[in-house]
């Protein structure tokens, strides 16, 4: 396993130097200068002369060759200095440090949900394949499908101001602050998404079982008379669940990402209302770091992932 996991790891490097490659060639050879886009009269704000563009630039290290623009930023990554806020003026780090773990916690309880509702139903799908509660299990899986995680968001926040006059806190909580405060916060955008994730977990655990209920080890299982339900849970639910690992897996990385939408409805303001506000205020610095960390929490969670395989498959073996 140790040396598994030092394999993944030394892969990672090379991985990782190339997304910031790409994402540091990417803010600057799209056209047009940031710098003069956000200052420009289109913008609204103050138009710069040249000499004072030129002397922003300086300021800002633009005017250096890109491979010294490079590993200048480099450098402030490995001493953890990810640059302020071009607006702002406000440490990057702090901002993600503030509003990271809000979005990670939406992230997480969205899986937790979604692994309480949809595997279950998956299952019992699987069980009892054609009957009354599969049918409605399948049409209710396609609605929660197609329908987008916002406008589920947005019935909620609708439903519970009607009915409850709940309206979602506009400050951020920290869960080790006001548990309760924080909670109310955090989990209705966490079941918003964790919905349409749920729906597609059952339906990766109803199609993993109903496969593996015809494997040979099950039919052996049932010839030396084990329950049905022994044999689902047992037997079928394990190896069955590699799918819905690697499917929540991919879908926790797009979250911890932020789901901005969801976001938006439920005015939490997390890492994906960050990006989209340095996108619309073209704050290139605080983009590349973002876009950077979204590369690495995906790096991180594909490691996981796979290590996690041989929990559910004795199979497995990574040496």
């Amino acid at each position: 396993m140790s040396r598994y996991i030092s394999q993944r790891l030394a892969i990672m490097i090379p991985t990782l130097l190339g997304i910031t490659i790409l994402i540091f060639l990417t803010m600057r050879v799209l056209p047009g200068d940031p710098l003069a886009l956000i200052t420009s009269e289109a913008a609204g704000n103050y138009v710069l002369s040249e000499e004072e563009l030129q002397a922003a630039r300086a300021s800002l290290g633009l005017d250096q060759p890109y491979y010294v623009q490079y590993f200048k930023w480099m450098g402030e990554i490995a001493r953890g200095e990810l640059g302020s806020s071009f607006w702002t003026k406000e440490p990057i780090r702090d901002l993600i440090f503030r509003r990271g773990p809000i979005t990670g916690q939406i992230a997480l309880m969205a899986v937790i949900f979604s692994w309480i509702i949809g595997v279950p139903i998956g299952m019992f799908s699987a069980m009892w394949r054609n009957s009354l509660f599969d049918h409605i299990s399948r049409v209710s899986i396609t609605i929660f499908i197609a329908v987008p995680s916002f406008w589920i968001g947005l019935l909620i926040v609708l439903g519970t101001v009607l009915f409850f006059t709940w309206r979602p806190p506009l400050t951020i909580v920290q869960l080790w602050e006001d548990p309760l405060a924080n909670l109310s916060m955090t989990s209705l955008p966490a079941l918003a998404l964790g919905l349409g994730l749920a729906a597609a977990n059952a339906r990766m655990a109803r199609s993993s079982a109903l496969e593996v209920m015809y494997d040979d080890y099950i039919r052996t299982a049932r010839a030396k008379g084990l329950a049905d339900h022994m044999i689902m849970w047992r037997h079928v639910f394990k190896n069955a669940m590699l799918p819905v690992i690697t499917t929540s897996g991919v879908a926790l990385g797009g979250l911890l990402g932020g789901a901005v939408s969801v976001e938006r409805a439920f005015g939490v303001p997390g890492l994906g209302t960050l990006l989209v506000q340095a996108l619309t205020e073209r704050d290139w610095m605080m983009i590349q770091n973002l876009v950077l960390l979204y590369g690495i929490i995906f790096a991180v969670i594909n490691l996981v992932v796979d290590l996690s395989y041989g929990l559910f498959d004795p199979r497995i073996r990574y040496e």
